[in-house]
């Protein structure tokens, strides 16, 4: 497994994986604790999750990125060097602005934001399905967590630690953006794939066929339906996590940004490198099916803060645990989206896919983890965020065979 994760097609999907991690905290945790301290209402904050819509919705545009590409860089390449050097420039402007003053400009200019990044992404999954062989799929996707993790470990919680205490929350973000800069590098550097797909001839080919072949697929619904379950109880569980520590728990903006967001997103860089590497022992059923149970009963943990005093080494444990299982389950479940494509259409497809998985995320527990909250209070929320994660539980099981097949075809093609 050492030699896969050094692989040329492996390694330079840390870097890209950065890249698509950097503003995905930028317009979710950190906005989130930014306003929190600038004193923006409980249900204000809850809205701002919507500010990911685009990466429900990215999809709709995804043929756009299979049947058109800039004239550089390749197919992929270069949608994704388009978008950074945008993302760049519109990360360093939200620092121009205030939640407490310009909340809506503000919202708005994330939302810009999480367009591109979703565009990044449709163009970087695709470019990640067609680069890697199938025996580097497990490494690969726990590299992009690996980068992907790195890169909230600093959009999250060095940011927190930076606005905090050394740059304020306007220069936190422009350095951000310098960060975002850099990574476009990486882009220009990145190999191509082995094979390259012809895109589609007509942007109507674009849009019909990857639907069509995946839903000519059996169990194509139920799979489907399979994604947006798999991770809906660590969805509801994280949705309002800082302000939950900060306000529920009683840790402070610098704790909060040490632990949860330092300490906890590396513990999720540790799940995800060892989920990459027992997957090619485990198979992609075993882990899956593993790795959800551990992800779901690892809430269990915000109970305990909640229901006993703040102190600094229990939410240490607590995060820990939590992350390192979410890590596991995050690595098998790109597995997963990634065996579900076929390469042919893997921007729309991996598009789609992946905006269902946020589905839960954006428009369930966003806006619903506020009024749950306020009507059970937190110890009696965080229970049932483990109740919430058996129904994908009991789908992966029923859908067991399905999910054994992929590993069998990967194998075949091997």
């Amino acid at each position: 497994m050492t030699n896969v994760y050094a692989s040329p097609r492996v390694m330079p999907l840390l870097v890209l994986g950065f890249a698509s991690g950097l503003p995905l905290a930028l317009t979710s945790g950190t906005l989130q604790a930014w306003a929190t301290v600038a004193g923006v209402s409980l249900q204000n904050i809850g809205f701002l999750t919507l500010v990911g819509t685009a990466y429900t919705l990215k999809f709709l545009w995804a043929p756009l990125v299979d049947r058109y590409a800039p004239p550089f860089l390749g197919r992929r390449r270069s949608w994704m060097f388009f978008c950074q050097v945008l993302l760049a420039l519109s990360i360093a402007c939200m620092g121009l602005l205030s939640p407490a003053e310009s909340l809506g400009w503000l919202a708005l200019l994330a939302v810009l934001v999480a367009f591109l990044s979703a565009t990044q992404d449709i163009a970087f999954d695709a470019y990640s399905t067609d680069v890697l062989r199938d025996s580097e799929r497990a490494a690969g996707a726990a590299l992009k967590v690996l980068g992907y993790r790195l890169a909230m470990i600093v959009s999250g919680g060095l940011a927190l630690v930076l606005a905090g205490t050394w740059l304020g929350w306007e220069h936190t973000y422009m350095l951000m953006g310098v960060f975002m800069l850099v990574c476009a590098v990486a882009t220009l550097l990145a190999p191509e794939p082995e094979v390259v797909a012809q895109p589609p001839r007509t942007l109507g080919q674009a849009v019909v066929q990857p639907l069509a072949e995946f839903f000519s697929r059996r169990s194509a619904i139920t799979i489907l339906l399979l994604i947006v379950l798999y991770k809906l109880g660590d969805a509801f569980a994280g949705a309002l996590s800082t302000t939950f520590l900060l306000r529920g728990a009683g840790f402070s903006t610098e704790e909060v940004g040490m632990v949860n967001k330092i300490f906890g997103l590396a513990a999720t860089i540790v799940g995800a490198l060892a989920g990459g590497a027992l997957m090619s022992r485990m198979g992609l059923y075993r882990s899956l099916m593993c790795f959800g149970l551990l992800q779901a009963v690892s809430n269990f943990g915000y109970w305990v803060l909640a229901v006993t005093p703040p102190h600094l080494y229990s939410m240490a444990v607590v995060v820990g645990v939590e992350n390192i299982c979410g890590g596991l389950g995050t690595a098998a479940f790109v597995a997963l989206l990634m065996a579900l494509c076929n390469q042919r259409f893997s921007a729309t497809q991996f598009a789609l896919l992946s905006a269902l998985s946020a589905v839960g995320r954006t428009y369930l527990a966003g806006p619903l983890t506020p009024p749950l909250v306020e009507n059970l209070g937190w110890p009696t929320f965080f229970i049932l965020t483990v109740l919430i994660a058996v129904p994908g539980l009991v789908l992966l099981w029923w859908k067991r065979q399905d999910i054994r097949r992929l590993d069998d075809n990967a194998e075949a093609a091997a």
